[in-house]
């Protein structure tokens, strides 16, 4: 059914074409002439003309409002270094900060007693200042005059409610100062145990996963196999080697003990050493450790050398060398003339 056109122009509304009548021929040659405005509605309009058949041959093209897609993509320019959206800086706004409410300011006179309140025999003294703690929040500091306290002070907290006329006072405390006298940082048990503190009758079990140890030879289930005898003879060798145990030590508990002992005062680096007449290698009162230890390390077997029964390197060194020989003997002292010692007869035959 075609569409039908008024006769006259002067109708309200202008008959708007259908959508089979605008050839595709006519919406390439209208792409031409360039429209007048791209701020037009939606709606599609066609253009004034006092014959019909010619508003009917060459309707204007629908202008919309910029959602729609070109006829022709290729013929649109992109903009060229245009910034993308997440390159574009953002402006954060800074928190704007609280100011002193003018009432809880003056209420000196009230955190004063809440403080002689509170601290009784400790005193109240001189008015510190105040702290603005946020939006009708503020804190009163008095000083503490007692004696064992220097350097704290007495923080009273007081707020007011929201077009509120009373202060509420929240909160009195002793706080200490920059200059106060606090108590050290508590340290946890594990860390405060030092070398040394072992003290007879005292305990201290060894982590199952200590660095320290790796585990020994001991056989466990193969020792109950069918032939005992050959196992006894594997674990007497293990035990002359000095791994017939649970535990051994790893090769970090050799490196961490050769470490601590050559930085030790049984060390190369001490005094003693320094005025040596020789090392502890040449002396016979040595004593070379076992296995990979006594490469570096032995003890010291000599009763007056401040380091008998210690463990020494092998290049330390001190007075009691055995080296160090004597030329002259000591003078035999002769008998007594008097025989004080021996009994002639006794008193109780």
């Amino acid at each position: 059914m075609s569409a039908q056109y008024p006769e006259s122009m002067d109708s309200t509304e202008p008959a708007v074409p259908s959508e089979s009548e605008v050839a595709p021929e006519a919406a390439a040659s209208s792409e031409a002439a360039a429209p007048e405005s791209v701020d037009a509605p939606q709606s599609t309009v066609p253009a004034e003309s006092t014959d019909s058949s010619e508003s009917a041959a060459a309707p204007e093209p629908a202008v919309s409002s910029g959602s729609s897609e070109p006829s022709n993509p290729s013929e649109v320019e992109e903009p060229q270094g245009a910034p993308e959206a997440h390159d574009a800086p953002v402006r954060k706004r800074a928190a704007a900060k609280p100011k002193a409410d003018p009432t809880l300011v003056k209420a000196v006179d009230q955190a004063r007693e809440a403080a002689e309140f509170q601290a009784g025999d400790f005193g109240v003294g001189e008015y510190l200042g105040a702290v603005i703690e946020g939006d009708r929040v503020l804190t009163h500091l008095f000083e503490c005059p007692h004696p064992g306290y220097r350097g704290w002070h007495w923080s009273v907290t007081m707020a007011r409610a929201l077009r509120g006329r009373n202060v509420t006072v929240d909160e009195v405390s002793l706080m200490p100062g920059d200059d106060a006298l606090i108590a050290p940082a508590w340290v946890p048990w594990r860390e405060r145990v030092e070398p040394g503190d072992i003290t007879p009758g005292s305990l201290l079990p060894t982590p199952d996963n200590d660095p320290r140890l790796e585990p020994g030879y001991t056989g466990g289930e193969l020792a109950a196999e069918e032939d005992p005898a050959e196992w006894a003879a594997t674990r007497a060798v293990a035990g002359e080697l000095g791994l017939g145990r649970e535990r051994v030590l790893s090769m970090e508990g050799r490196d961490r003990a050769a470490e601590r002992w050559l930085e030790g005062p049984a060390g190369p680096d001490d005094s003693f050493t320094k005025h040596a007449p020789g090392q502890c290698q040449t002396c016979g009162y040595f004593v070379r450790l076992q296995g990979g230890l006594g490469r570096l390390f032995g003890a010291c077997t000599n009763e007056y050398s401040p380091f008998d029964a210690h463990v020494v390197e092998i290049e330390h060194g001190c007075g009691g060398h055995s080296d160090l020989v004597e030329k002259k003997r000591g003078i035999e002292l002769p008998e007594p003339v008097f025989d004080t010692i021996s009994v002639d007869s006794s008193l109780f035959d």
